[in-house]
């Protein structure tokens, strides 16, 4: 059974909006979630991360662009993107990180200290 799963992907042209969810069925304590995003050919990138106390990190690519956040019951990570452009286009992940330091997400790029991950969804920017 997926413990995280996203929707809201799919195509826009340059400068549009989208806005992605992932919905969490993990059971234990929650202490970060983030979006990652991979295009192809290249490797796969963070793009903002959310600690539990609301502290939000962004990738320099994306900021004032895009902003993510968690629902009251942390149960709902959004990622709202706009002035979207074509580098934009790549699979996005969200992934949690469990454990009882919810003020900390890992650093931008670091994966390994994740212990779930969404299935990806595809975002596509035309010019």
């Amino acid at each position: 059974q997926e413990v995280l799963v996203e929707s809201g992907g799919g195509s826009v042209q340059a400068g549009g909006s989208l806005r992605l969810s992932c919905a969490s069925k993990y059971t234990g304590v929650t202490s970060c979630m983030a979006w990652f995003r991979q295009a192809p050919g290249k490797e796969r990138e963070t793009v903002a991360t959310i600690t539990m106390t609301d502290k939000t990190t962004y990738a320099d690519s994306v900021k004032d662009r895009f902003t993510i956040a968690m629902s009251s019951n942390k149960r709902i990570l959004t990622l709202q993107m706009s002035g979207l452009k074509p580098e934009d286009t790549a699979i996005y992940y969200c992934a949690l990180r469990g454990g009882l330091k919810t003020w900390y997400c890992p650093a931008l790029g670091v994966e390994r200290e994740y212990d779930h991950w969404g299935q990806g969804t595809q975002v596509t920017v035309s010019p």
